[in-house]
């Protein structure tokens, strides 16, 4: 989740039921499409800080040049031998106060996944990086963040061309996991980024306008009577490319897989199966007794889904079981 209703959302009670709004028409969707274009001949500019051996895994704490200006930190983990290895990319969540609203938050699934033979890309979003200036007035603060969003959308993109232009992966078998704002963000990927072939998308919001438009969220209703209903209109139209429900729609052949917390405050189960309406098929769609951190059942399965998904070897669910819960 993100921008101011990201808060609202969280302390929310109670949210409207969602409406069978659809996505773009097709001349539309091409333009927005458009908005995630970048040079990939332009040099990645690979810059790598520390290395070091982790559980028989390689954890490499590197840099690479974001088209949108600056660098985007990472973790890259290698399994030990040759390959070629299946590939994950990871997007954290954006929980204010955690300790893990940063690449930290999947390091130890990353790590447990590398002993099945995955290599694993996790990466800091824009606005948790060094030297970000968080704006906060009003609109102007969500069109930051929306402008951050494109930013993200393409720098996995070109997490994808670094990890192909490696003799050790196997441009076939490519996945991305992404929670919440990271989420989000993988709704997008899911029609712009066809050499992913496996999404896990976790406590998502894949509706903006409709979200904000029709929660009954007091906090949302108080920002709506703030900053008025031709405000937001004009603000949703300008940025609907950070909008991703005139994406999911277009998420073939990718295989897609929801998971939501059944104690949630924010979405609602109606919410979420109206998510998962939009999307294309194959999708598939899981409940579970959490809050939107979700649990160790939800990351049993999203390991399991992984392992199908890019042929992996299992992995042992004791030690998945034994990763800590996000709080």
């Amino acid at each position: 989740m993100k921008r101011f209703w990201l808060f609202a959302l969280l302390s929310a009670s109670a949210l409207a039921q969602p409406s069978d709004k659809t996505a773009q028409p097709e001349g539309q969707f091409e333009s927005l499409f458009h908005q995630f274009d970048y040079d990939r001949k332009a040099p990645l500019d690979i810059r790598e800080e520390h290395r070091e051996e982790r559980g028989g895994a390689f954890i490499t704490d590197l840099s690479y040049a974001s088209p949108g200006g600056g660098r985007v930190p990472a973790f890259l983990v290698i399994p030990s031998g040759h390959g070629p290895f299946a590939v994950i990319l990871f997007g954290h969540w954006m929980m204010p106060g955690s300790p893990f609203r940063n690449r930290k938050e999947f390091l130890d699934e990353a790590l447990l996944l590398a002993h099945s033979g995955a290599a694993s890309l996790l990466t800091d979003a824009p606005l948790v990086r060094p030297g970000f200036v968080e704006e906060n007035q009003g609109l102007r603060a969500q069109a930051q963040n929306a402008e951050s969003s494109r930013q993200q959308v393409i720098d996995f993109r070109r997490g994808v061309d670094l990890l192909t232009a490696r003799r050790d992966i196997d441009p076939t078998r490519i996945a991305y996991v992404g929670h919440s704002y990271n989420a989000h963000i993988g709704g997008i990927l899911s029609a712009v980024e066809k050499r992913i072939g496996s999404f896990v998308l976790m406590a998502g919001v894949f509706s903006d306008q409709e979200f904000v438009f029709e929660s009954a969220s007091p906090e949302l209703k108080a920002f709506r009577d703030r900053t008025g209903e031709k405000a937001l209109r004009d603000f949703f139209k300008k940025y609907a490319f950070d909008d991703p429900i005139h994406f999911v729609g277009r998420s073939a052949p990718a295989s897609i897989f929801l998971q939501f917390g059944s104690d949630d405050k924010g979405i609602t189960e109606a919410f979420a199966r109206h998510y998962y309406d939009l999307f294309s098929e194959p999708k598939k769609i899981a409940f579970y007794k959490a809050g939107h951190a979700l649990n160790s059942q939800a990351r049993l399965d999203r390991v399991q889904r992984l392992t199908e998904r890019l042929r992996l070897s299992p992995v042992d669910a004791e030690a998945i079981a034994r990763v800590p819960d996000l709080k």
